[in-house]
């Protein structure tokens, strides 16, 4: 029997699980509800930005080595050439700094540590007392210098070895009292199997009154 319709059991909406449904109807029966994608649920999730290019000075080494194209791994290699060339740099310059400070100051053979022995030699001497004046106010200091940023200029000293192996070293230094002023001279030389210079003489040569 066919049914016939009226504007009363026109198609209606109705809310079943949780969607509007139509139906020409009254019935009990399930709406079959057609779902469709809409733009806020395509895609998995937020759309990525992309990266920033990796150059030689732009590169952080967050990006994969797997994920660089060529020229970006190029840029990374040269980077990290230059910093690997930086340490080694560095490496030697620290090197050569601690080899010449050992070699001219904690070394036995360091005209530094000659020219310290020397020096407390003749303030310990009665005798360069009675000259100079109180060892206290002694001040000993290498070649006189006109600059005035600088008070005394290098400590004059020489050292070579003969031909029997035995090194001479030489040295002058200027010292000054509070009643004279005077030039250091000093001569060593250690011969081969020792370990330390032995003076030859160590002289003090004192200004005229």
């Amino acid at each position: 029997m066919s049914a016939k319709y009226t504007l009363r059991n026109l198609p209606q909406l109705f809310y079943s699980e949780g969607r509007y449904c139509k139906s020409a109807i009254r019935s009990r029966s399930r709406c079959t509800v057609r779902s469709y994608a809409t733009q806020k649920s395509l895609g998995t999730g937020p759309a990525k930005t992309p990266r920033k290019l990796v150059t030689v000075l732009g590169d952080n080494g967050k990006v994969q080595w797997k994920d660089l194209s060529i020229r970006e791994k190029a840029a990374r290699t040269t980077q990290q050439s230059f910093n690997l060339g930086v340490i080694v740099t560095g490496l030697l310059m620290t090197g050569g700094v601690a080899y010449l400070l050992y070699t001219e100051v904690f070394s036995s053979d360091s005209k530094t540590r000659q020219f310290n022995r020397a020096v407390d030699r003749i303030r310990a001497d009665s005798r360069v007392k009675e000259v100079l004046g109180s060892d206290s106010k002694i001040r000993a200091f290498g070649e006189p210098t006109s600059s005035r940023w600088a008070r005394a200029g290098p400590i004059a000293s020489t050292l070579r070895r003969d031909s029997t192996g035995a090194e001479h070293f030489q040295m002058h230094f200027n010292v000054e009292g509070s009643m004279r002023s005077g030039v250091v001279k000093l001569y060593m030389i250690r011969t081969q199997g020792q370990t330390d210079f032995e003076y030859k003489y160590l002289a003090l040569d004192v200004q005229g009154d």
